[in-house]
């Protein structure tokens, strides 16, 4: 899970926390993450770090005193839920992003914990609403394909600029093959309409690609370009995913999720359904 950005567009909340530990509802990013990762059958987890992001990990640490007060006063309810976020011992490690060179380096920083093995990304900044965990899907695709597997969505042609675009071969409505990718093309040069999205399974070798620190797109090391170097040479599919995306790296798109997730609760979609009709 790479975490190491600044969260430039959420200042000043994000002067002093991390931007993965911003709200939806009651749960920060990172555990809505961490909980889609968990229920794929998910166990060891990295976080890709960088300075003043400490704090990510004590989400999932445990909190001795707080714990001992809850069970003081009788909240077992809250003691319970606290219990189940925390993480087993072992089962995080974390490695530091020391320079901002695309999300491509912050994949290659963990390297050793990758190994020699397929593994899984999430980018906490695209929180998911999937009734099956988009993880799963990505994980069973993966099992039916032997290769790598990223989840993919529509989006409108002139948005495409700002993601990484397939050029898609066979196509059966739910996996597509995946011909070619691009980094943020310009819209009159993009192959589809089809988009990657922060969920990916990968087989180990777009390491050895990342590797050697070619910059692509803003200057940077992107992971799309690494993973565009595996095709030809290793299964690749896109999965239209079951489920719905929101951007919570935007504004926008971070109000909406708490609606959206606010809705979806029992203890609160009355309330909020009661007090919406007065903002229109």
């Amino acid at each position: 899970m790479p975490v190491a950005g600044l969260g430039t567009r959420f200042l000043p909340a994000t002067k002093t926390v991390a931007k993965e530990l911003l709200p939806v509802v009651d749960r920060p990013l990172i555990q809505y993450a961490v909980d889609e990762a968990r229920e794929a059958g998910i166990e060891q987890f990295c976080f890709v770090t960088g300075r003043g992001k400490t704090a990510i990990v004590e989400q999932f640490d445990v909190a001795y005193e707080l714990e001992r007060t809850l069970e003081e006063r009788g909240k077992a309810k809250e003691l319970a839920e606290l219990r189940a976020a925390a993480l087993p011992p072992g089962s995080v490690v974390t490695t530091r992003q020391q320079v901002p060179m695309g999300l491509g380096h912050a994949i290659w920083s963990a390297r050793h914990f990758i190994n020699d093995e397929p593994f899984a990304i999430l980018l906490p900044d695209d929180l998911m609403m999937c009734d099956v965990s988009c993880t799963k899907q990505l994980a069973d695709a993966y099992r039916e394909t032997g290769g790598n597997v990223v989840a993919v969505e529509e989006v409108p042609r002139e948005r495409v600029n700002k993601y990484g675009v397939l050029a898609p071969g066979k196509d059966d409505g739910r996996l597509v093959e995946v011909k070619g990718l691009v980094e943020k093309p310009k819209v009159e040069e993009a192959p589809s309409n089809l988009t990657v999205i922060g969920r990916y399974v990968l087989m180990p070798e777009v390491i050895g690609h990342l590797s050697k620190m070619e910059k692509g797109a803003g200057g940077e090391v992107q992971l799309t370009d690494g993973m565009a170097k595996l095709i030809g040479s290793q299964p690749f599919h896109g999965l239209r995913y079951q489920g719905r995306r929101f951007d919570c790296g935007d504004k926008l798109g971070f109000l909406e999720a708490q609606i959206a997730f606010a809705l979806r609760r029992p203890d609160l979609a009355d309330g909020v359904r009661a007090f919406l009709p007065s903002y229109r």
